[in-house]
């Protein structure tokens, strides 16, 4: 029987099984590795891609309105200095004073002021530690420590604070001051290295005895010549190109254009594994529209988006709408909805869909000088009641993440199978079909049967002409093959034994229920077609 339940340790389960069968693996790992860093493995890059090419043909291929764009990953610096990135993306840092945990103080835990603040830890040793961490803590403000009580991990006594929030790892309201700290990844591009004129003009700063904001006024001078940035979205390279696309392929509002590639963001807190990483890859799309026509489309494209994860085989009780507040909404959208996946550590954001007015075309136009609108010849202009309008185009943006959406779909697929005795008995990927690394395993019976190699290897290249993934495999005894391609997702299994070569037929495995049949040979490569396209098996 299949085990429905999520334990706490799932994502552990997860983390091993893709080191395992070859999904991800951590970057750097031979020289220990590099924090939120991490290389998708053979079946990981062709599950990655698989999902990216469904959301493309979903986004694209499958309509007259939307085309496509690869821009460049370094921009022009004006680029985010109109977009707003270089001024405002900025997280507030905090450094918890009791366990040195590091947080973006707008993702911490709320606590009204006053609040009984417990702190947590995960063992003794850890708790008293802290104990005595905090009693200094309080010493050192000319505090008494003495209304403290600790209870095996936990310490009773502290009180939020005004700032309304406590630490994320062990629920201290003793903060350090919030600091700004820049979500961008800043490089040099040029062939003059900008750290001779750095050096110079704070050597000369420091001798003319400029303070520490001063000199670093003077450092940020230095290399503003040469700098510039990784990009942190996709999405600004769509609305540099706006005029372009829109002109070289004669698109009429309403259209979008999609993107998909990586993106690069200095997180103060990386977790999940790959849910949140410095390093990620999205998937967006810009869909350009009448204004006034922003919360129509909005509405449009948030079915559309959900439609399409559900249509990847999560599962709907999984996937919820969760619209942000007036207090989230940026000052120029008017509209926000994330799609959220139930992960194992609970409700977390998949996709945001976003109604965001003119402001980017609007401000690129501003920053560049260039004129970033559009001329409808037949339409009225609604301040003159004239034929022909002049407007610069409203933007709904669906926005997702493609590492997260990895994540998301090995979760949601993670299934173990208990015996009768409740230990497990079999660990599967369920998959759906047109994302599976292989859709197809083919295996002869006893690898030292010339007859049958041959024979399996026929088959396997009559899959690989019809453009199917597949996977030839001899190695090891055909139970534990079963088991291996379980466990990376694969949908069916053909075995090929003695009888294939008497009468032509072979033995399917259907993945999720084990089932077997005989099928003629000629028919294999029919069944998994069907499958693929269907998204059944």
């Amino acid at each position: 029987m299949a085990n429905d339940s999520r334990e706490p340790e799932l994502m552990q389960k997860i983390v091993s099984l893709c080191k395992r069968r070859g999904f991800v693996f951590q970057s750097s790992e031979i020289y220990g590795g590099l924090k939120s860093a991490y290389d998708y493995g053979p079946m990981g890059i062709e599950l990655k891609r698989n999902l990216m090419n469904e959301w493309w043909t979903f986004m694209v291929h499958s309509r007259e309105d939307v085309v496509g764009l690869e821009s460049s990953i370094v921009m022009h610096p004006s680029v985010w200095k109109s977009s707003g990135h270089l001024a405002n993306f900025k997280d507030p840092l905090v450094d918890c004073l009791v366990c040195q945990e590091r947080f973006r103080a707008d993702k911490a835990p709320k606590l009204a002021e006053g609040a009984p603040a417990p702190l947590t830890f995960s063992d003794k040793g850890r708790a008293k530690l802290g104990e005595e961490k905090v009693k200094q803590l309080l010493e050192a403000a000319g505090t008494s420590g003495a209304q403290l009580k600790r209870d095996g991990l936990t310490i009773h006594g502290l009180v939020a604070g005004d700032r309304g929030y406590v630490c994320p790892n062990c629920g201290s309201p003793l903060l350090s001051k919030e600091k700004d700290f820049s979500g961008m990844f800043r490089t040099s591009l040029g062939p003059v290295d900008p750290i001779l004129g750095l050096v110079t003009a704070v050597k000369e700063g420091a001798l003319a005895g400029k303070s520490d904001k001063e000199l670093r006024e003077l450092a940020e001078e230095a290399l503003s010549p040469s700098a510039v940035y990784l990009r942190p979205e996709t999405a600004q390279g769509m609305f540099v190109q706006f005029m372009n696309v829109q002109q070289s392929q004669s698109m009429k509002v309403p259209f979008g254009i999609a993107q998909m590639g990586k993106s690069f963001r200095n997180e103060i807190t990386v977790e999940h594994f790959i849910f949140r990483s410095c390093e990620f890859e999205q998937m967006e799309m810009e869909f350009f529209c009448f204004p006034g026509e922003g919360p129509k489309y909005l509405e449009y494209w948030k079915e559309q988006r959900l439609l399409w994860w559900k249509g990847l085989g999560l599962k709907p009780e999984k996937l919820r709408f969760r619209q942000h507040g007036e207090d989230e909404l940026a000052h120029y959208s008017d509209g926000c909805f994330d799609v959220e996946y139930e992960f194992p550590w609970g409700w977390d954001e998949l996709e945001g869909i976003a109604s965001r007015t003119d402001y980017d075309l609007k401000a690129h136009s501003t920053g560049s000088g260039k004129k970033l609108d559009y001329f409808d010849a037949e339409a009225t202009d609604p301040a003159t009641g004239k034929q022909g309008y002049r407007f610069v185009p409203h933007v709904v943006e669906p926005a997702a993440g493609a590492t997260r959406g990895v994540l998301a779909v090995l979760c949601d697929a993670y299934d173990e199978e208990l015996d009768e005795s409740g230990q497990v008995a079999r660990t599967v990927l369920r998959l759906h079909p047109r994302l599976a690394p292989y859709k197809v395993a083919i295996l002869p019976l006893v690898k030292k049967d010339d007859a049958l190699v041959e024979r399996a290897r026929q088959v396997t290249s009559e899959f690989l002409s019809a453009g199917i993934a597949a996977k030839y495999d001899e190695q090891h005894t055909i139970g534990k093959r079963y088991a291996r391609h379980d466990e990376i997702g694969t949908p069916y299994c053909l075995t090929i034994d003695a009888q294939t070569l008497e009468d032509e037929t072979i033995t399917i495995r259907y993945r999720d229920d084990k089932r077997q049949e005989r099928i003629r040979v000629s028919e294999a490569v029919t069944v998994v077609q069907n499958a693929l396209r269907t998204g059944r098996l």
